[in-house]
């Protein structure tokens, strides 16, 4: 793996870099860690990294290590920069044969996502994205559950994602993460939609197999002097008639990674929050409330492959974001060894576009008073 942006100081890149080696497959060899070339030098070393693998720009690292024999290159490169950083180091590493997996949302804008869209099926190439939350144990059993009619016609569902870490305007102190996320030249036009919004989007076609057909919109900007969401209420219509409500905030006041969501189907539903991610709640017509959990009984295989540790331990974070890049790493390994039949267990770029495709509706819809807007 080579790592573009997470330098010194980096919250989310030192998450990939612990999730990628969970499992043993994934080795950071070379990254182009920062702007700065100084800063990214040196974050490499404090990586133990070749002081010649520590690049000065990612352009830098994709044009030299196309040059080395490919039992020695990178493999992937995984772009963990701000947004707006997003594109031109995707659209680089897959022009030079290069796989890449990308934190959300995928692109600034809708037309980068389309654009990025044409360049994977162009190249042949792997594209992930990092919707970290799929890759719970007990996320793959609802979309078992799901997918194998447990639940019967899906019919309604509700989904929140909630947030009070900008309940105040921490991005005037400075503080590095909200000033990206809340400046439309680096995060784009979707602030709370982007950074979470994307996540519940993605949660709700991940696990219930369907697509957002419409939605409408109404978004809040609390955050003084802000110009970008940080709250907002979503009404949703899914593509086989099911109805869906969407509560997402960073203003909420004491709620810290608050994302949830309840499916109801004609037979059962199922309830998971994030925040006890080791729990599957489900209810039934005819049937006592069942709670499943990680390598505990009755899982479907998908939710047994993704279960690391015994029964009763917790797995979460960090171990969500490892199934992504396991994943990933199983199908760039099945491609070196001449395999045509790819496992694909992870968010690809046609997430990424329809996360894009998301956030611009919600915008587009709020403008109009919360009128319908099509996907």
């Amino acid at each position: 793996m080579g790592m573009i942006g997470g330098g010194r100081d980096s919250f989310i890149g030192d998450v990939h870099r612990k999730a990628a080696s969970i499992d043993g497959m994934i080795e950071l060899v070379c990254g182009a860690f920062s702007s700065s070339s100084e800063k990214s030098v040196k974050s490499g070393m404090d990586l133990y990294l070749q002081e010649d693998r520590c690049y000065g720009t990612f352009e830098e690292m994709i044009l030299k290590e196309a040059e080395l024999p490919e039992n020695e290159r990178m493999d992937f490169v995984a772009i963990v920069t701000p947004n707006h950083m997003h594109f031109e180091p995707a659209k680089m590493a897959l022009e030079n044969g290069f796989h890449v997996i990308c934190d959300k949302p995928m692109t600034l804008t809708l037309k980068e996502a389309e654009e990025l869209q044409s360049i994977v099926e162009k190249s042949g190439l792997l594209f992930a994205l990092t919707h970290n939350y799929t890759g719970h144990p007990m996320v793959k059993q609802a979309k078992e559950l799901v997918s194998n009619g447990d639940l019967g016609r899906i019919r309604k569902v509700q989904v929140q994602y909630l947030q009070g870490w900008l309940a105040t305007s921490v991005e005037k102190t400075g503080q590095k993460q909200a000033s990206w996320r809340t400046d439309p030249k680096r995060s784009g036009i979707g602030g709370a939609l982007g950074d979470i919004g994307t996540h519940a989007e993605n949660l709700v076609e991940y696990i219930t197999g369907l697509k957002i057909e419409e939605l409408a919109a109404d978004l809040g900007v609390f955050g003084d002097g802000r110009t970008l969401d940080d709250d907002g209420n979503i009404l949703l219509r899914l593509d086989n008639g099911a109805k869906g409500t969407m509560s997402i905030s960073q203003i909420a006041v004491g709620e810290e990674n608050n994302l949830a969501i309840k499916v109801y189907g004609q037979k059962g539903s199922i309830e998971w929050h994030q925040e006890e991610p080791n729990k599957l709640i489900t209810h039934w017509l005819d049937e006592p409330v069942k709670i499943y959990t990680p390598n505990g009984n009755s899982l479907y295989p998908m939710a047994l492959e993704t279960s690391r540790i015994p029964a009763g331990h917790p797995e979460g974070y960090l171990e969500a974001f490892a199934t992504i890049y396991k994943g990933f790493a199983k199908d760039i390994l099945a491609l070196i060894n001449g395999e045509k039949d790819l496992e694909g267990q992870y968010p690809t770029v046609y997430d990424g576009l329809r996360g894009m495709k998301f956030i611009y509706g919600a915008v587009e819809s709020n403008k109009n008073n919360s009128a319908w807007v099509k996907l």
